[in-house]
């Protein structure tokens, strides 16, 4: 029997107040001091260990989810690993994090997925909940083992062939058919690949002074067009990974009044930077999709706000060193993003009042953990709920330092950048995975853990 106290904490920046959290779940919010030796006194007799921390200054989220993660694990060992990367995570802030399918093997089937969830599991820094393939090795010919993955105790509910685009519009419309059984999601790389063939940048005119091959706009935007129309006609789930197209914002705009049901995210790096990065050909800024024009970036800050755009998904994606050297023509494309996500989300959309506390919690928190069917993740912080928090000190600054962070890659778009902002505490399930900034101890598995984190 365990207790924690968060002192002195203000919930999505509003009255501070201190929290208690018992057995894993918040037992109450007390105003600011009101766990006073009293209090502790009487947890302690109750409760074999209380721990205390002081959140003077910070402010308390929902923990975060990231609906889009590789963690590379199995067969990318070199380049990510779920112990590595999920470590990431909690340094981030997030309380779980969705495992996409480009493994090798791929993520096709439940052995793999299940594997991925026992990785996660056992490593107790962060929830790993996989997402499954939906086509057999990302192919996109023949579905993957849609219903398997679904049954099993990773209980899938996100499937995407991320990497690639489900390009054959039978393929993806019998795949969002299949879901609809079990209220599964399909979350579509939208890249029509014929638009795209050995593309490198952004089409535009800073591709045709660098000399590097276009990838134009409508390549995005007409899959997303054509997936939406496909979930109207058959009724089901679709989610856009990584918009990137001012021209993607107004047709998901359009199709949610529509009442398609549609979601979508953006990335990170997709808020702030913009192709003209790219002058200087570091291959730090090559990513699928790319790095798009200003104007763009301004659309998406938008969407987000006004809630077209759902969530804010990193993407993150960890390459070895040797992988992001040399020529741009022959890097890997992709960026990490989990421990710079929340200070660069903070940067570009609340310190502009693009949104609040309370409206970041949404994108990075409940709506995630929503769209995914995850449950005790994104939950409100009040009395009742599953204590998955993080803590940020809003007045701190963090200068990035890919050297120092905990995931594999080094690839960090922001590296040398002044952020807002930095984790101090992140609770998973009541357990402090972090604090005072730095990696604790993870969280021993727990009996109830097994196959609760979807919704059935």
């Amino acid at each position: 029997m365990t207790a924690l106290v968060l002192h002195d904490v203000a919930p999505l920046g509003g009255d501070r107040a201190d929290l208690v959290v018992l057995d894993g779940s918040i037992d109450a919010l007390l105003p600011a001091h009101g766990a006073d030796e009293s209090v502790l006194a009487g947890l302690r007799r109750n409760h074999e260990r209380v721990t205390e921390i002081d959140g003077a200054g910070h402010v308390a989220l929902p923990g975060l989810v990231d609906l889009h993660t590789h963690l590379r694990e199995p067969g990318r060992e070199d380049a990510e690993t779920v112990q590595s990367g999920s470590r990431a995570a909690a340094l981030g802030g997030f309380t779980a994090v969705h495992a996409m399918a480009n493994t090798e093997p791929v993520a096709d089937t439940a052995g793999v997925v299940e594997q991925v969830w026992r990785l996660g599991r056992e490593a107790g820094w962060t929830e790993v909940r996989p997402v499954g393939a939906v086509t057999l090795g990302l192919e996109g010919r023949q579905l993957a083992e849609l219903g398997a993955m679904a049954d099993s105790v990773a209980g899938v509910r996100v499937f995407s062939d991320d990497g690639r685009c489900v390009d054959d519009a039978l393929v993806m419309r019998r795949a969002l058919e299949y879901v609809k059984a079990f209220d599964g999601v399909i979350a579509q790389h939208s890249q029509e690949p014929r638009l795209t063939d050995g593309a490198q940048m952004h089409e535009g005119d800073v591709s045709s002074v660098l000399g590097l091959r276009g990838w134009p706009a409508v390549a995005e935007e007409a899959i997303i067009a054509r997936d939406m129309l496909l979930a109207d006609h058959v009724g089901s789930r679709l989610h856009v990974c990584h918009v990137s197209t001012a021209g993607s914002v107004e047709l998901i705009r359009w199709g949610k009044q529509r009442g398609v049901a549609v979601t979508a995210e953006v990335t990170p790096h997709h808020l702030l930077l913009d192709h003209e990065s790219v002058r200087g050909y570091d291959p730090l800024f090559k990513v699928n999709p790319p790095l798009r024009t200003a104007r763009d970036v301004e659309a998406l800050r938008g969407g987000v706000a006004d809630g077209t755009i759902d969530i804010i998904a990193t993407d993150h994606a960890p390459h070895p060193v040797e992988a992001k050297e040399g020529e741009w023509v022959t890097a890997a494309m992709g960026m990490t993003g989990l421990e710079t996500a929340l200070s660069v989300a903070v940067h570009a959309l609340v310190a502009p009042g693009h949104l609040d506390w309370a409206g970041l919690a949404r994108v990075m928190s409940s709506a995630p953990a929503h769209i995914g069917r995850l449950r005790g993740q994104g939950q409100p912080l009040q009395v009742g709920s599953r204590a998955n928090l993080v803590l940020l000190d809003p007045a701190a600054v963090t200068v990035v330092d890919p050297a120092r962070h905990a995931s594999r890659g080094r690839n960090s778009p922001f590296a040398g950048m002044e952020l807002p902002g930095a984790v101090s505490a992140t609770v998973l399930g009541g357990h402090p995975v972090v604090q005072g900034g730095a990696l604790a101890t993870p969280r021993p598995p727990t009996p109830e853990a097994d196959g609760a984190g979807s919704l059935r």
